[in-house]
Order: structure tokens, then sequence, then C-alpha cells
């Protein structure tokens, strides 16, 4: 949530860089300003209306003392009628209170000025690109049919049991699952990452506090009896932990990691894009999560980035690193750079990882601090998270970027945790 402090020290900036991200928020943004500046009104009549009371207190003891009665019961009346005014001026600040945050929960992040202008995914900046495309050949099968063939995904099943975007692993299907989930666990361990097994569901003051509620509710599997959210990535559960927490600057950076199934609706996808494992409603996912000052939250990003990188590297994937333009960045994103590869039996690039720096946005809902040792007072803190990684689209590429004609071909650093160099064609 934007800070009151960072609209009024200039609210032009705030409505330019929100125009940046596609949202027109001059009026909301006004509506901002009236309601502090009258809040602000409010609590000087309050703090003015209770000196008098204090005032007029010390007053009626004297006046009593000095058997002056009828002054004193007007002194009483007086006080009276000072302490209403003063219980309606603190009634309407608590009306304010409530509708600054409905209006600034709706506005997004800033984007950083780095960010590039644009508004929908081909803005996007690529910057750089590592790794050999593998040569096109007609021969080379989607993902789909590679795990048709090996025996390893179901996808009717997965129908069958619950709907579409819920596919079964098998076999050599649920090890390769498995391993992934230990590789990206322990690889983020050795990075100094701690491990972390949260609850796959949160309640609404958790995703509240991240941001999911209210940009994203259409988007979660809620259980209404409960009031419970099935998480759409474990950055809820992560990031939440701290919330309401006031940690020491000499604790920072706090870096975690955790698998959870993800769950999302992704209402409205249709097409090539949902195919096979594109584009499901539950799937694994690793992720990190790290909390840090301002000062050093854009080194932790890089950071952030290069050891997903060095993930892809490790499975020998072909991949791009992209910096999001504002239009097409998150809600809660200040900057946030997405991590392709490519898919060769679809010859197209498949999105599986997204690192972002929300800055103090969340942080800010979270009401997460930590106490500044140069500045001797309470600081909001960095918050930021990616993907390390997102299963589906990494196995799709493995299947088709490592086809042989026995069968697919296992990355080096996977094979421990498959027991096997190559899954064979049945």
């Amino acid at each position: 949530m934007l800070t009151l402090k960072r609209i009024k020290q200039n609210s032009q900036a705030v409505v330019e860089a929100l125009a940046r991200k596609g949202v027109e928020a001059r009026e909301a943004i006004a509506q901002v300003v009236d309601l502090d500046q009258a809040r602000r009104a409010l609590q000087a009549e309050a703090d003015t209306l209770q000196a008098n009371i204090n005032q007029a207190s010390k007053e009626i003891g004297t006046l009593m003392r000095q058997g002056q009665q009828q002054a004193a019961e007007q002194l009483k009346a007086n006080v009276a009628t000072f302490k209403e005014k003063v219980k309606a001026a603190t009634e309407r600040m608590g009306q304010i209170d409530h509708e600054l945050s409905e209006i600034l929960v709706q506005l997004p992040n800033l984007p950083h000025e780095s960010v590039p202008d644009g508004r929908t995914a081909d803005d996007n900046l690529v910057v750089r690109t590592e790794g050999e495309l593998p040569e096109p050949s007609a021969a080379r099968l989607p993902h789909w049919e590679v795990a048709a063939r090996l025996g390893i995904i179901n996808f009717e099943l997965g129908v069958k049991i619950t709907g579409s975007g819920f596919p079964l692993y098998l076999g050599a299907g649920a090890r390769l699952e498995r391993s992934l989930i230990n590789f990206f666990l322990e690889e983020n361990s050795k990075a100094g990452y701690l491990e972390v097994m949260p609850p796959i569901m949160v309640n609404a003051d958790s995703a509240y506090a991240t941001g999911q509620l209210p940009d994203k509710e259409g988007q979660m599997y809620h259980v209404p009896q409960d009031g419970f959210y099935l998480v759409p990535t474990a950055e809820v559960p992560l990031t939440n932990i701290y919330r309401d927490a006031i940690l020491e600057e000499r604790e920072l950076p706090v870096r975690i990691t955790a698998y959870t199934p993800c769950f999302r609706r992704e209402a409205g996808s249709y097409g090539k894009d949902v195919r096979g494992l594109n584009r499901l409603h539950q799937f694994d996912k690793v992720e990190i999560v790290c909390i840090d000052t301002p000062a050093r939250s854009y080194d932790r990003l890089e950071e952030m980035v290069q050891h997903v990188e060095l993930l892809l590297q490790k499975l020998e994937l072909p991949y791009r690193v992209l910096k999001l333009c504002a239009g097409d960045m998150s809600f809660t994103s200040a900057l946030t750079y997405d991590l392709e590869v490519y898919s060769a039996g679809q010859d197209r690039w498949l999105e599986v990882s997204s690192v972002s720096n929300f800055e103090d946005y969340q942080a800010n809902r979270l009401q997460l601090r930590y106490r500044s040792e140069t500045e001797k007072r309470n600081v909001l803190a960095h918050t930021l998270n990616g993907s390390s990684l997102a299963l589906p689209r990494v196995v799709a590429a493995l299947l088709e970027n490592h086809q042989t004609a026995h069968g697919v071909r296992i990355p080096k650093a996977l094979q421990p945790w498959m027991g096997v160099e190559e899954l064979r064609w049945k």
C-alpha cells in the first residue's frame, strides 16, 4: 500500500507514475490528500479540546476548594461539551481512516524509475539471453506428446478426477516433480535461504497483507465456510510470517524458501497457452522471499535473479531475462524480472519465474518494520520474492529440449535425485 508520506511529498509525481501502469488516479490521489488534510484538522481540534478539558479539570478542583460551586458547575458543563466534541471528532477520524484505506488498497505500487514504459508483454525489455537454442526439428515433440509416449503424465485422468488444469503425474513423472522440488530446495538452502514448510491455506488478513486481496480475489480458490484461501504462491504465507513484526537491522537480510502446491483459477484462459503443462489450476512451485533495508533491496533483487539463472543453467536450459514494462507488471511490484525458458517442441518462450522488488508497498500493508541503527527509529522494510522455480513449464522445457533418439536425457545436476540418466521411450 502506498504511504501517505509518499503521496503528500509529490502527489503529481504519484499520479504520473501510476499512469505508467495504466491507472488514472488523479481523482483518487486528490481525495487522499483532501481526506488527510481533513483528518489532520480534526486531530488538531481534538488536541485543543483535550487541552481545554485538562485545564478546566484543574480549575474545577481549585474552584471547589474555594467554595465557588456555581463557577465549578459551569466549567463542568463546558467539559461535558468539550468531551462530546472530542468524541465526534474521534469518530469522524475513524471514518476518514476507513475511507483512506479503501482508496489506498485500490492503488497499485509505483513502478521504479528504471522500469521501461509500455502496456503489454510485447513492450518488455529483453535484458539477456543465455544458452544455445536447440536446432529446429520436425521430429521434436511438444511435451504433452512426450509425456504420453513416456507414460509419465496423464491429462485425461486429471480431468476425470477433478477437471482440466489438474494433471496426474505417474511413475517417473511423479519422481521428476519430486526431484526438481528437492533440487531447488537444496540449492536455495546452499544459497542461504532458510527452508520453511508453511500452511497452504491462508486467512483473508494474510491475503490482504501481501496484496492478493482485493486485487486478485477472483483468481483465488476460496473456502467460504472458514474464510480461508488456497495459496496462489508460497509468497503469501512466507511473507506473512513477518506481519506486524519489528525486526532488528542486524537480522536483515531475511532469506526464506518453501515448496508448496499452488492454486489459481486462471479464469478466461484458453487456446494453445493452456495446452499440456502451459497453464494449470494446481501446480508445484518453490519460492524464495527476501526482506532487507531500502538501501540494499535492489542489490538483493539482482542476487535473486542470478540465483534463478544458476538453477536454469544447471538444468541445461536456454533462457532469457526480461525486465517487465510498467503496464505488464503486477499490482504490487515496483520492478520485476521475468525468466523464460525456450520451449523447443512449441518454438516459444515460457515464463518460469518472476522476481520482484515490492519496495515498502507490501511492508506498509504488513506493518513490517525494522529498527534502523542509523536513523534510530522504526522504518518500513523492503520485501522481495521470486519463483525458484515454478515446475510445470520447467518440466515442459526439460521434456522438449532434452529429447534423444531413445527418450529424454536427464541433466547431470538432476541425476542424483532421479537415479537415472535418461527416461526411455516405451
